[in-house]
């Protein structure tokens, strides 16, 4: 079952919501007009991948639960298809593999139920304000071979173009434009991410490791033990997190 025809906002954009549970996607439809957002609702997945193809979202809040093609198989098929739509997944199971799976997978963010629809519709401009462009943004930058143009959103490992979410793309920039620095988890969440929150700690986690595998042997991000992250080039993990 398929909405009516969107009416995208020139302001906002157009958010695609794939939620199999009426009631949900109702409010979710509801929270995200009322703060300026165009909307589509699809109910399952298979007509959700093709709206996706279809629409060209700026982003997609997708159920996990879905009849059919779960929310997972949605993700790993956009992301497989190099599709980097900004993804936040929504889902009843609080389990943190559940969150890991979907994270490892390309996801930019993660709400359960219930869910406030504030946060919902505040998590969303977040991560939109992670995927734009920004038009005045600072040269490019570089930590080893690693390049990132923050104008572009284009990162490079050698001669390697890397393709990065929205999320993970701007946790390595702010990685970067503070070689050195080593940042904790929360205050990651609170600067990338935009909020805060001690069960959102192993988000930071499983995107570093994303990232890093990315990058692969290029990859500047250096654990320091007990308390998070930096970049720097030229050192190993370990020697960096033995500190």
């Amino acid at each position: 079952m398929t909405s009516s025809q969107p009416a995208p906002s020139p302001l906002r954009g157009l958010i695609l919501v794939i939620e199999d549970e009426p009631a949900i996607a109702e409010l979710i439809r509801l929270n995200l007009a009322g703060s300026g957002f165009g909307v589509h609702l699809e109910r399952d997945g298979e007509t959700g991948l093709a709206a996706v193809s279809r629409w060209r979202p700026a982003a997609v809040i997708l159920d996990v639960g879905l009849p059919g093609i779960d929310g997972v198989e949605v993700c790993r098929r956009l992301r497989a298809a190099q599709d980097w739509t900004p993804v936040l997944f929504v889902t009843a199971r609080d389990d943190e593999v559940d969150r890991i799976v979907g994270l490892e997978l390309g996801a930019d963010d993660y709400v359960t139920k219930p869910f406030s629809p504030r946060e919902l519709v505040a998590r969303v401009a977040s991560v939109l304000r992670r995927s734009q462009r920004v038009t005045d943004a600072p040269a490019t930058l570089q930590v080893g071979s690693v390049r990132l143009d923050p104008a572009e959103r284009r990162v490079h490992a050698g001669d390697r173009e890397v393709a990065l979410t929205a999320t993970e793309f701007d946790l390595l920039a702010y990685l970067m434009r503070r070689p050195g620095r080593v940042f904790g988890r929360e205050q990651l969440l609170s600067e990338v991410w935009g909020y805060s929150a001690v069960a959102g700690a192993r988000t930071v986690d499983v995107h570093i490791a994303q990232v890093r595998a990315k990058l692969r042997e290029a990859s500047p991000i250096r654990t320091v033990r007990g308390v998070g992250y930096a970049v720097e080039a030229g050192r190993a993990p370990d020697e960096f997190g033995a500190r």
